[in-house]
Formats: C-alpha cells, structure tokens, sequence
C-alpha cells in the first residue's frame, strides 16, 4: 500500500512537471514567433521611409488677417507617418471651416501629383498653432499647404524667411486673396524676407477720397472725389514681394 502510494505521488510530481515544460516551451515559443512578426513589420515601415526619403514633419510660417483686418503670422505643421492613407488635422479650439477642409485635401491631391507619389501607405497630419478662431479660415492658405505638403514628402526642410499666401486650384495654379499689405506688414515683423503673392497682387490699387472746394459768393462748395491709387506693396511695407502663377513656380523659393 505504501509503495502504491509512493508510486502515485511520483507520477504526479512527474505530470506536473511535464506540464510546466510543455506550457514554458509554448511561452517561449510564442514570444519567439512575436518578437519576429513585430520586427519584420518594423523593418518593412522604415525600410520604405528610408527609400521614399520621407521626412516626419515640416514647418511653414503663413499670414493671416484677424477680425480686426491686423496681419499675423502662424506656424503651420505638416507631419508624414506610416497610416492608411488618412488626412487627419490638428487645430485646437480654431474654428475649422468647410472651404478650409477642401484647401486641405486640393492641397494634398497636388503635391502627390507634383512629386509623383501615391500615400495611401501614409497618413498626413496637419497642425496649425492655437490662436483665435477668427483668425485661419477659408482657402487664403491652400497655397502653404501644398508647399508644406510637398517638403514633408520630399523629406526636405523649407527656407525659414520665405513665405507664401494664395489659394490652391486642383492644377496647381495659385487664385488671389485678401488682406495682401496687412499680411505683408506681419510677416515683415516675423522676419520674413521674400513674401509670395498670387499673379497681379504685388501690386494694389486704392480709391483715396479727396476733397474738392469751390467759393461761390459767400458760399463754399465741397465734393468728395476719388482718385486712384497704386500702391508697390513690397516697396510700401519694405519686403520683397514676388508673384507666382502656380505651386512650380512657387517650388524654387523654398529651395524645394
């Protein structure tokens, strides 16, 4: 009796230990084949950053005009991951209008065309300081976008005293916006040295009142006219003002 209960405490002690090793060898095997898995799939993402050159971010200084017509100057981000193919933004407590979103995807839509890349292995992301809501709205930074967009492909750092305003067409041509001279003043501030115009908008034209006095008699008759006026803007605010027709144009004074 004594020896079968001897035996039995032995084959039990063997069971379990049997089953420590089988569970260890399963651990460990599994680890193994993780760590693998995890590794290969490292290799590959930076294995295609490497040879597309992508870079992970890139930064431009854009104009803007506030709700009290005052020029300032924001930084805009443009950052490339590994993703799905997604355009994803991040603007805190800013007001993110409808025409804004569009710039945004026309923007991308061009400077995958211009450098000749499909990103659907890649989610861009783009990033505009925290300022007042007012302030960054509708298409007037389609322009900076693509440029941006375009570097962060690239993997390419941007001039840091060029800047850019000006809407973004689907061909890649650059449309007219407003507030030219207060943005001007702004970005002259910043330190900013060659301020990209859309074609025809180095120059504005202003109607100044003026005021016409005739005597008649006892009597003086005044009217109010206006004459014309043609202001250089790079000449008025003291910055150089260049004008571009499309992104191409604009490529080279970025150094891009």
């Amino acid at each position: 009796m004594k020896d079968e209960k001897k035996l039995k405490r032995i084959g039990n002690k063997s069971i379990i230990l049997l089953g420590v090793i089988i569970i260890s060898c399963l651990i460990l095997f599994l680890s193994q084949n993780l760590k693998i898995n995890t590794e290969e799939k490292n290799i590959v993402i930076e294995k295609n950053v490497e040879n597309l050159n992508f870079s992970y971010s890139t930064t431009i200084l854009i104009p803007a005009v506030d709700s009290s017509g005052e020029g300032i100057v924001t930084n805009l981000t443009v950052y490339l991951i590994p993703g799905s193919g997604r355009t994803l933004v991040d603007i805190n407590q800013l007001l993110f209008w409808i025409d804004t979103q569009q710039s945004i995807q026309t923007a991308k839509h061009v400077a995958e065309k211009i450098v000749g890349l499909d990103l659907r292995n890649f989610d861009i992301v783009y990033s505009i300081e925290n300022i007042n809501a007012s302030i960054v709205g509708g298409p007037s930074a389609g322009a900076a976008l693509t440029i941006a967009t375009i570097a962060a492909i690239q993997g390419k750092e941007i001039k840091k005293d060029v800047s850019i305003t000006g809407t973004i067409n689907p061909d890649g041509t650059i449309g007219p916006v407003g507030g030219i001279i207060p943005k001007a003043n702004a970005l002259k501030n910043a330190g900013i040295k060659i301020f990209l115009v859309p074609a025809g908008q180095g120059t504005q034209v202003n109607y100044v009142p003026y005021e016409e006095c005739e005597k008649v008699g006892r009597f003086t008759f005044c009217r109010i006219t206006y004459r014309k006026e043609v202001v250089n803007v790079g000449k008025s605010v003291g910055i150089e003002i260049v004008e571009v027709n499309n992104i191409k144009e604009a490529l080279k004074y970025f150094g891009l």
